[in-house]
C-alpha cells in the first residue's frame, strides 16, 4: 500500500504542535510574571478560555496565512522574520477578537503582550533547534528505495535535485535510451536494461519507480484526460527509433502496475509555473494545471468577507447617494448612478455601478481625449485633469475642480460597487474590471487578470494606484496577486487600502 506524502500545511504538522506547545508555555510565563510566581492561569475560568482561544487563533493563522511555507528551507534571518510575522498576526487576531467581543477588560493586556514576547523568543528557538533534528532523523532512518528510469542525459540533473528530506533514495538507474547495465552515474549503479528492468524490480527490494520522460522536458504545457492516455500518447506508438524506445518504458510501467509497484511519471509542467493536481472531471481522472487555486474553505471565508463587507458598504453607499445625489443632479442633470458593462472573472460581463462623477457625454468625449491618456497603449484610461469630470473646467488659464473631483479623490464614487460585491459579481479584493473596449485589446498574458473575480481594490491600487502609468506593470502586480493569493494577503491589501484612502494617496 502506497503512503501518500502529506500535502499543504499538514506537511509541517509537527511544527504546528510545537508552536501550540510553546504558545501555552509563553502564556503561563506571561501570566505568572504579571500575577505572581506560582499562580496558574488554568485555575481561572476566563483565562482557561483564553488559553483555548489562543490555540485556535494560532492554528488558524498558520493555516490561513500559510506561515510554515518552506519552513525547512528558511535560514536564520528568514526564520526570524517569518516568526515575527506569525506572532504579530496572532496578537492582532487576538486583539480583534477581544475588541469584537468586548471582553478586553476581563484580561490583563500585560499578560497578552508578555505572552507574545515569549512566543516570539521560544517559537524562534524551537524552530531553529527542531529543523536540524528533523534532518538528522531523516538522514538516519531507513528510506524507501526508488528506481530511476530516464534518458542518460537527464540523470545527472535529476540526481542533483535529490534531498535528504525526500524520504527515499535512488537505489538504481535504468537508462531509457540504451543498455548501460553495470555502469555508474554519480555513484549510483545502472541496474538493468529497459527490457529486463521488470525482472530486476520483481526480484530486488524496490519500493517505487520514478519515470522521467526526457523527450517532454522542453514542453511548456500539456494536458491528458487520464494517465492511460498519457502513457499511450507518450510511449505507445512504434514508428521511429525514439518511439520504439519509448514503448519499452510503457511496457515497464504496465509491468510495475501488475506488480503493484507505485510508479511516478514526471509530467512536463515544471517550466510552466503555477500549480497542478489530479482530480475527477466528468467521470475522468484529469491533470489540472492552474496559476493558483483556493480550497473550498478558503473560498467560503473569502465569500463571507465579501458578504459582510458588501452589507456594510452598501449601507454607506445608500447614505452617500442620498447626500451627494442631489448635488450631482444639480450640476449635471441625469441619473445619480453610473452603470456600465464591465468584464469580470473569465470574461463574464456584468453591470458595474459607481456614483456618477462625470458628465453624461463622458463616454463619447473619451475618444477625443485618448491622446492625453497616461496609460500606455490605451489599455486603461487615466488623465491628470479630465474635463469630463463634473465641475472640472479651466478659468483664466487655471484648472478649477468641483464635486466630481472631490468624490473621486476621496473614492466616494466607488461605494456603489459594494452592490456588485453583495451580488457576487465582484469581491472586496481582486483585479480592476476592464471595459469592453479595453478588453478587446487584451493579449494572452493580459487575460491572466481575469482569472480571479474583480475587486474594489487590489495589489496595484495599494502599490501606487494613479502613479502607475504602465499597463504592463498593472498586469504584473495583478498576476503577482493571483499567484500568491491567500486570505491573509486579502486582509493586508484591505488594510493598506484603508490607509491609502484616508490619506488620499494616489486616489483618482
Amino acid at each position: 500500500m502506497y503512503k501518500r506524502n502529506a500535502q499543504g500545511w499538514l506537511k509541517h504538522f509537527d511544527f504546528m504542535l510545537w508552536d501550540v506547545f510553546v504558545l501555552q508555555i509563553s502564556f503561563v510565563l506571561g501570566y505568572m510574571i504579571r500575577h505572581g510566581w506560582g499562580q496558574w492561569p488554568y485555575e481561572k475560568a476566563e483565562y482557561k478560555s483564553l488559553a483555548i482561544i489562543l490555540v485556535v487563533v494560532d492554528i488558524l493563522v498558520t493555516v490561513l496565512f500559510n506561515t510554515l511555507h518552506n519552513v525547512m528551507k528558511r535560514g536564520y534571518l528568514k526564520e526570524m522574520i517569518e516568526t515575527i510575522k506569525h506572532v504579530v498576526l496572532v496578537l492582532l487576531v487576538m486583539s480583534l477578537y477581544l475588541f469584537s467581543t468586548q471582553a478586553g477588560d476581563a484580561y490583563s493586556r500585560i499578560t497578552l503582550y508578555l505572552t507574545s514576547g515569549f512566543h516570539l523568543i521560544l517559537g524562534y528557538l524551537i524552530r531553529i533547534l527542531w529543523k536540524p533534528l528533523i534532518r538528522r532523523i531523516n538522514k538516519n532512518k531507513t528510506k524507501g528505495t526508488m528506481i530511476l528510469v530516464a534518458d542518460e542525459n537527464a540523470v545527472p540533473r535529476i540526481l542533483e535535485k535529490a534531498s535528504d528530506l525526500d524520504g527515499f533514495e535512488y537505489a538504481g538507474i535504468v537508462l531509457s535510451n540504451r543498455d548501460g547495465s553495470g555502469e555508474k552515474i554519480n555513484n549510483i549503479k545502472v541496474v538493468s536494461s529497459i527490457d529486463n528492468a521488470a525482472d530486476y524490480i520483481c526480484r530486488e527490494w524496490v519500493d517505487e519507480v520514478f519515470v522521467y520522460p526526457e523527450h517532454l522536458s522542453d514542453l511548456k504545457t500539456t494536458s491528458y484526460e487520464i494517465i492511460d492516455d498519457f502513457i499511450d500518447d507518450t510511449y505507445g506508438t512504434q514508428k521511429t527509433e525514439k518511439q520504439t524506445e519509448q514503448s519499452g518504458v510503457a511496457k515497464l510501467i504496465e509491468q510495475c502496475r501488475e506488480m503493484a509497484i507505485p510508479v511516478h511519471i514526471r509530467l512536463p509542467i515544471s517550466s510552466s509555473g503555477g500549480k497542478s493536481f489530479m482530480e475527477k472531471i466528468g467521470g475522468y481522472n484529469v491533470l489540472t494545471m492552474t496559476t493558483n487555486y483556493a480550497s473550498p474553505l478558503q473560498m467560503i471565508i473569502k465569500r463571507l468577507f465579501d458578504i459582510l463587507g458588501g452589507l456594510v458598504g452598501s449601507i454607506f453607499a445608500l447614505i452617500l447617494i442620498a447626500i451627494i445625489g442631489p448635488k450631482i443632479k444639480k450640476e449635471s442633470p441625469g441619473p445619480i448612478l453610473f452603470k456600465q458593462i464591465r468584464i469580470g472573472q473569465n470574461g463574464k460581463r456584468f453591470q458595474f455601478y459607481k456614483i456618477r462623477s462625470m458628465y453624461m457625454d463622458a463616454e463619447e468625449r473619451k475618444k477625443e481625449l485618448m491622446a492625453q491618456n497616461r496609460i500606455q497603449n490605451g489599455m486603461m484610461f487615466k488623465m491628470d485633469f479630465d474635463p469630463r469630470i463634473i465641475g472640472n473646467k479651466i478659468v483664466d488659464g487655471k484648472q478649477v475642480t468641483g464635486i466630481g473631483e472631490k468624490i473621486r479623490s476621496t473614492s466616494l464614487d466607488e461605494f456603489p460597487q459594494f452592490f456588485n460585491v453583495l451580488k457576487g459579481d465582484m469581491s472586496l479584493v481582486g483585479t480592476r474590471p476592464p471595459t469592453e473596449d479595453e478588453w478587446e485589446k487584451y493579449k494572452y498574458h493580459h487575460r491572466a487578470r481575469l482569472a480571479i473575480k474583480p475587486g474594489l481594490t487590489g495589489m496595484w491600487q495599494v502599490s501606487g494606484r494613479s502613479e502607475i502609468t504602465d499597463f504592463e506593470e498593472v498586469v504584473k502586480l495583478d498576476t503577482e496577486y493571483i499567484n500568491n493569493w491567500s486570505v491573509g494577503l486579502d486582509i493586508r491589501i484591505l488594510w493598506k487600502t484603508v490607509g491609502a484612502v484616508l490619506k488620499h494617496k494616489g486616489a483618482m
